[in-house]
């Protein structure tokens, strides 16, 4: 049985562990609701931008960029965002066993994709692994700017152009709410469902210049290039979400810890305070 100094020492261990992990949970908390703003203020303009182009692309029926056009897949890439850092649960590890099985379900052979990696623990996990990288971003601030993304972003998108890849998949966690976090999968090349989807603003004209052709060429690479930038402050509110809750767990398991220690130092105090009465009680008797 543990003696009461060592429990002391452990108790004094695990209350500068709370001190911690709710310091983390408040710097987390913090950061969440600044990311939820940016995530949420990023959605009406990739909608606004979104209508736009439906609507050149929709005026003119003869338009083809090779961005809205289907072909026969042969290659396809994934642009994965993970984090830079842990103790944020299973934020990145229920994000790369999903991306895992998908791989492992849809291709023969490493051949037939490439990845797109944002974040050191998704690209330490691939590389670790053998998964064929393409390209990669680390680094990247709590509160991202578009250029932090752009690089990595036009990469991607110019390899589709290029016909390096036929498809181009968006793998991130998708923020429900601050306690759940979904990782998603979402197609983000071809854009071929644009051309059927309706406007959110209703009939809207758009007066344009030069030729569709050159609007759309200049459009469409910036909607995807802002696509994955949204997807990346979606990760970002994601991220600090989980981190808060897995603090907040962890604060709550140092709290129950300390209790248990707590009670089992009062029992060990309980016991040396008997035993020694009892030596007293018993040296009385005896010089009596």
């Amino acid at each position: 049985m543990q003696n009461m100094r060592d429990i002391k020492r452990q108790i004094g261990s695990f209350k500068n562990m709370r001190q911690i992990t709710k310091a983390m949970e408040m710097v987390a908390a913090a950061k969440l609701r600044r990311s939820q703003e940016a995530a949420e203020s990023s959605r009406p303009y990739v909608e606004k931008l979104r209508d736009v182009i439906a609507s050149v692309s929709g005026a003119a029926e003869d338009v083809s960029h090779p961005m809205l056009v289907s072909r026969p897949v042969k290659k396809t890439a994934y642009l994965v965002i993970t984090s830079d850092r842990g103790l944020a649960g299973g934020f990145n590890a229920n994000l790369l066993r999903q991306l895992v099985r998908t791989l492992n379900e849809r291709h023969q052979s490493q051949d037939e994709y490439g990845i797109f990696i944002v974040g050191r623990k998704g690209r330490d996990f691939l590389q670790r692994r053998n998964f064929p990288i393409i390209a990669e971003v680390t680094g990247v601030p709590d509160s991202p700017e578009f250029s932090d993304i752009k690089t990595i972003a036009s990469k991607a998108v110019e390899q589709y152009a290029e016909e390096t890849f036929d498809e181009l998949y968006l793998v991130y966690n998708e923020f429900i709410n601050p306690v759940t976090q979904r990782p998603v999968e979402k197609r983000l090349l071809p854009l071929s469902d644009l051309k059927e989807g309706e406007s959110s603003t209703g009939n809207s004209f758009y007066e344009y210049e030069p030729s569709a052709e050159e609007v759309l060429s200049v459009l469409l690479p910036r909607y995807a290039e802002t696509l994955v930038y949204s997807a990346l402050l979606e990760s970002k509110a994601s991220e600090f979400g989980a981190r808060m809750s897995a603090m907040s767990n962890a604060t709550d398991n140092a709290n129950d810890l300390i209790d248990s220690l707590t009670l089992q130092y009062n029992r060990a105090r309980q016991a040396s305070i008997t035993q020694e009465l009892s030596e007293i009680v018993a040296g009385a008797n005896a010089l009596s």
